[in-house]
């Protein structure tokens, strides 16, 4: 990953209370993973910002680099990486989501 991509990342994660990497858009996700996540963001009342990973090869590469994390979706809380769609929707189940969005200060209490 270049240092450029890696800056563009860094600084999409850190203006951001809720950032969403995905593929497509919340509107048209281009997977059921993607679809998902958003579903689950929603639900929860959440305002996020997405990237589409489809419209820009050095991004799609670089946050997987970034996060160390393979796959996509992946999901950043004021700057700090969550996870993906699996872990996302186990910790919806459990509660813990809605709480660390609470205690980010990103949704309101439901």
């Amino acid at each position: 990953m270049t240092e450029d991509t890696n800056a563009r990342i860094d600084q999409i994660v850190k203006s951001n209370g809720i950032v969403l990497f995905m593929k497509g858009s919340p509107l048209f996700p281009q997977c059921g993973f993607s679809s998902r996540a958003v579903a689950i963001l929603q639900h929860l009342g959440a305002e996020f910002e997405s990237v589409d990973v489809l419209q820009d090869q050095a991004i799609r590469q670089g946050i997987k680099a970034y996060s160390d994390w393979p796959t996509i979706p992946q999901l950043y809380v004021k700057g700090e990486f969550v996870g993906g769609s699996d872990i996302m929707m186990e910790m919806y189940e459990s509660g813990e989501l809605a709480e660390l969005l609470k205690t980010a200060g990103v949704i309101t209490a439901q």
